[in-house]
């Protein structure tokens, strides 16, 4: 059920910023607020019954208005990395921010991540709503979004994504959270043991840009078609893991006898000290599997520690980085008339 709202804190511009809670029998708890659609906790039990927060994050808005690494947050217009900030459709170029480096990511300067959506408690679920206007960051057409977050009986978080375009434009939508199924601030993922249901990823370039092959994971550190531990191939000298100091990459989800829209097995990953499970279960064609590389103790977390490198994971659901100027790579263009629809699972077990 949905809890009752309250008020998480004001911005520095003076808006006010809500938070919703989501809680099940289980005692599972997700908290969420309408800045960037954070979902500042996710608490869940773990062998023995006791709760703990898994995501990483803060206690206090100030510190996501800060620079951060997109902690919990809808990532969005285009989530990943656009190639120079340029893509053509149509025939017409449009240019974006490039915020890292050479290259757009995540929606630019000011992306979802950094806006205030409308919240409706729905009960059983927290409905949030924002317009990003034709120009916004560069990308053409008046787009109509919604998010809608709901937790089960079963402790399973299912992130619901609808989008609407007045003119042609592209979109690629996931969550951003960081998961540590210790705990939040407990220590590295090294020993978390991830499967990945895919045979293939996308290689990147030295600026982390798609090559536009789609090569097997077989004989290389990424392959996780079997469980294993995260840790060795994080500290890999094979050169895809160097050029991105880790793990950064973006994988083509096994979906043969799927149909469009279907919700298919993405990943597990198991934490063997807590016996905590996280699988997640996606529409979309791609998952992005970070290894938290760039976390370098300057910002402390909810539980008052400094968040180290690999102190967290993501398993970003998408479409593939740099799509628009890839032809081979699945669409990611909207049209008007078109809905955009895409659904994620995360779902919290124990062994």
């Amino acid at each position: 059920m949905g809890d009752a709202m309250r008020i998480y804190g004001v911005t520095a511009d003076g808006a006010e910023i809500e938070q919703y809670s989501l809680t099940n029998e289980t005692g599972m708890e997700a908290t969420l607020i309408t800045y960037g659609g954070i979902l500042t906790s996710i608490r869940v039990p773990d062998r023995q019954g006791r709760l703990s927060n898994v995501v990483l994050g803060f206690d206090r808005l100030e510190q996501y208005e800060a620079e951060h690494p997109y902690f919990g947050a809808i990532t969005g217009r285009y989530a990943n990395r656009i190639a120079g900030g340029r893509f053509s459709l149509d025939g017409v170029e449009y240019q974006l921010p490039c915020n890292d480096g050479a290259n757009s990511l995540h929606g630019g300067d000011a992306g979802f991540d950094k806006r205030i959506w409308k919240a409706k408690d729905l009960g059983h679920a927290v409905e949030l709503a924002y317009t990003s206007r034709d120009g916004e960051e560069g990308y053409p057409g008046n787009l109509d979004v919604t998010v809608r977050y709901s937790l089960d009986a079963g402790n399973a978080l299912r992130i619901d994504y609808e989008a609407q375009t007045d003119a042609p434009t592209v979109l690629n939508l996931t969550n951003h959270s960081y998961f540590n199924l210790m705990g939040e601030g407990e220590g590295t993922i090294y020993d978390h043991i991830l499967t990945l249901n895919a045979e293939r990823f996308t290689p990147t370039d030295s600026t982390q840009i798609p090559t536009g092959e789609l090569a097997p994971v077989a004989g290389t550190p990424l392959d996780f078609r079997r469980p294993k531990a995260i840790g060795p191939g994080q500290r890999s000298s094979e050169k895809q893991i160097v050029m991105s100091s880790g793990y950064d990459h973006n994988f083509a989800l096994n979906r043969d006898g799927l149909a469009a829209g279907e919700l298919g097995f993405a990943a597990r990953v198991y934490e063997p000290s807590s016996g905590r499970v996280m699988e997640v279960w996606t529409s979309e064609p791609g998952i992005q599997f970070y290894g938290g590389n760039f976390l370098d103790a300057t910002l402390t977390g909810a539980s008052g520690r400094l968040y180290r490198q690999s102190d967290g994971l993501c398993l970003e659901t998408q479409h593939f980085p740099d799509s628009p100027n890839k032809p081979s790579f699945p669409s990611t263009v909207l049209r008007p008339g078109e809905r955009f629809e895409s659904t994620t699972i995360y779902k919290f077990l124990t062994d």
